[in-house]
């Protein structure tokens, strides 16, 4: 396994791979031409960023069985997904804060996140499987009230699409088993989400095919894959963590 990272340090912004408390810079393109260069550096030296800057961001509802038994929701057979705005995204410890003038109910949802490795378009499952570069920590942050506010029209792209409501990070893990990994979320240490991913009803390679009848999908487009039970609002000043063994803590603040 190999965590990548993208990272800020002396004014400038690179990637590399975690190893301990250390980076490995690289250069070239980190989905096909990556190649270390220079000397690892302490991790306390680099701030780290989002570790993906995509041109698509998509975001999968009701794709979890416990949350959709308790919400009385039947099984889906294609993803029921929405567009997050690429400019929501935020890396590690970045504050999430509403939009200016928003009171209403603010909700975290920890997911786990595909990062997309190559173009695919049309593809098969197998081919969509091989386009999975990676996976990371996403935290779906959503302004409930706004969602809901006009009866004629839910405002998805709205709700979930303001600066700072994407949090991604804090690397992408590659060969890792998605079927054997949970996510969990806290608030203020206090653990509110902990499920695993292999409650997923539309698994990845299947997530990534389906989509790809669709869209073509890109080098570094980012997949959140929904969320399940224990999604709530936040307070200001709190801390938010998204945990996935393997990958590592997403940790934000809500700002209010």
């Amino acid at each position: 396994m190999t965590l990548w990272v993208r990272y800020a340090r002396n004014g400038m912004e690179g990637f590399g791979t975690l190893e301990g408390d250390a980076i490995q810079p690289h250069t070239g393109d980190l989905f096909a031409t990556a190649a270390p260069e220079g000397a690892p550096f302490p991790l306390a030296e680099a701030t780290l960023l989002s570790p993906v800057r995509p041109t698509v961001f998509i975001g999968l509802w009701n794709n979890f069985a416990e949350a959709a038994t308790k919400q009385g929701l039947s099984h889906p057979e294609s993803p029921l997904f929405f567009l997050k705005s690429p400019r929501s995204i935020v890396g590690p410890d970045v504050t999430i804060a509403p939009p200016p003038g928003y009171t209403g109910r603010v909700i975290y949802e920890g997911e786990l996140g595909l990062v997309i490795g190559k173009r695919v378009s049309n593809a098969t499952e197998e081919e969509a499987a091989a386009a999975i570069f990676g996976l990371t920590c996403v935290n779906d942050v959503t302004a409930l009230d706004t969602l809901t506010a006009d009866p004629s029209f839910p405002q998805w792209a709205r709700a979930k699409g303001a600066d700072s409501f994407g949090p991604v990070g804090p690397a992408i893990a590659t060969d890792l088993d998605w079927s054997a990994l949970r996510v969990k979320v806290s608030l203020n240490g206090r653990v509110r989400q902990d499920y695993p991913t292999a409650d997923m009803i539309i698994p990845p390679a299947r997530i990534v095919s389906l989509l790809s009848r669709e869209m073509t999908l890109e080098a570094g487009d980012l997949i959140a894959c929904g969320t399940s039970v224990g999604a709530l609002p936040m307070r200001p000043g709190m801390t938010v963590e998204v945990t996935i063994e393997g990958i590592g803590t997403l940790r934000n603040v809500f700002g209010g």
